[in-house]
């Protein structure tokens, strides 16, 4: 079965290969004459500089998630206790039916 990849390592996965052909663009500028790799080079600063504020926003991205997701799980996490008490009564209760049920035969 495919592993089903989440949207942040999507994102992950982009970064690292914008990442990557920043680097092929590095190893391309080398090659090339003064004129153009001046150009090159500035293009390849300016998108040095657009991967790292798009790692900022992903880790700011990832940590408001996670805030959220800890507040949401603090706001129900009363609720779930007091859910899971209900249904151990109820079973309690399910189970005393059926013992009567039998016992009086």
């Amino acid at each position: 079965m495919k592993n089903k990849k989440s949207t942040t390592q999507d994102i992950e996965d982009v970064l690292q290969e914008i990442g990557n052909k920043i680097e092929d663009l590095i190893q391309k500028g080398a090659e090339v004459g003064a004129d153009v790799k001046e150009e090159i080079e500035q293009k390849i600063k300016d998108l040095k500089d657009n991967k790292t504020s798009l790692e900022e926003e992903l880790r700011k991205g990832k940590e408001m998630l996670e805030r959220e997701f800890q507040e949401k799980k603090e706001e129900l996490e009363p609720r779930i206790q007091e859910s899971k008490g209900f249904m151990k009564e109820g079973f309690k209760q399910i189970f005393l039916g059926i013992k009567a049920l039998f016992g009086k035969k």
